[in-house]
């Protein structure tokens, strides 16, 4: 099968396009035919060892020190179930599915354990429209609704709501009935669309000048710490962010013991019930996918150039357009 592999840590070029043996799906395994995955910021700090801060050294040890442990990269996939191993029950072949892995989606065939962040596509949805949604979808579920617990009549301000992750957030934010401010430098009328009651240009007009205004602030970009934030939250604001800094960490525990306002950061790691729970606000159509350019798997590395130029306003996905990928060449179930 073709895949796109990574020997060492780098630029996108480090990126090459190579036949290899297909993976062999296990008794509890789902063997997937992928149809798309994107590129997302996840995919390019693995790429590039950029990971931020404290995480570092436990990426390096959990990814490959010197070089990627797994050279087959891509972490979000979509596509269809074409074989299953003996003791699968959850998925049948000819099922479309979507979700996320440890790595190895950017490839034509994919290994999944059965009980992995994996879900049946909602009906209505294309395979590059579900692939992109689990980076954004995931993260933004497991800080709005398990960390931060937001609930209707909330005011919640996203930091860097024109990215992947701060456009699914603002969507999940106004489905649970919250009054949301998207914070960007640009793209304001998507977000109006996808759900964001005021849009604030951080270039232009400071969010945190308005006092106990907001009871979430989250911020997705890495911008906007804590301390900036206190008099724009209210007394028993929470203030989430995706960066797990020195700092971060201090004012999480700190805030634990004080009291009142409180300050969280963390990992968002994609499960079944988190996948599922997507699933079923993508199926209500309380969320929806912005893709802004495709790129057959051949290019992947222009893919990843995109990606770094930061100038579409939405995701950039691959898409696997061989058709030579058939049962014949399929390995046999352990």
């Amino acid at each position: 099968m073709l895949a796109a592999i990574q020997r060492t840590y780098g630029a996108p070029n480090v990126l090459t396009l190579e036949q290899i043996e297909p993976p062999t799906p296990g008794p509890g395994d789902v063997l997937v035919q992928v149809h798309a995955s994107p590129v997302t910021q996840g995919d390019r700090r693995l790429r590039s060892s950029d990971f931020p801060a404290l995480t570092w050294l436990p990426g390096r040890l959990i990814f490959g020190v010197t070089r990627p442990r797994n050279p087959v990269t891509g972490t979000q996939f979509a596509g269809r179930v074409v074989a299953v191993g003996d003791e699968v029950t959850r998925f049948a072949v000819g099922d479309d599915v979507f979700g996320s892995a440890d790595r190895g989606a950017y490839a034509e065939l994919l290994v999944v354990p059965e009980g992995g962040a994996m879900a049946s596509i909602p009906q209505g949805w294309g395979y590059a429209e579900a692939a992109s949604m689990p980076y954004g979808g995931v993260t933004a579920l497991a800080f709005l609704r398990q960390m931060a617990e937001l609930s209707a009549g909330e005011h919640v301000a996203i930091v860097g709501a024109s990215g992947g992750v701060g456009r699914v957030a603002v969507q999940l934010a106004h489905a649970l009935g919250a009054e949301v401010t998207a914070v960007c430098s640009r793209d304001h009328e998507l977000l109006g669309d996808l759900g964001a009651d005021h849009v604030v240009d951080r270039r232009v007009e400071d969010f945190t000048a308005h006092a106990s205004r907001y009871d979430v602030v989250f911020d997705t970009s890495g911008r906007v710490p804590f301390r900036a934030c206190r008099g724009a939250l209210t007394a028993q604001g929470r203030y989430l962010t995706l960066f797990m800094t020195a700092r971060a960490l201090w004012e999480m525990a700190w805030t634990r013991v004080r009291g009142g306002q409180r300050a969280t950061c963390g990992v968002a790691l994609g499960d079944r019930d988190l996948v599922e729970e997507l699933a079923g606000l993508m199926a209500q159509g309380s969320v929806r996918a912005v893709v802004a350019r495709r790129h057959p798997l051949e290019q992947i590395v222009a893919a990843h150039e995109d990606l770094e130029t930061g100038e579409y306003s939405g995701d950039i996905v691959v898409e696997y357009t061989r058709a030579d990928v058939t049962s014949a060449r399929l390995p046999r179930a352990a």
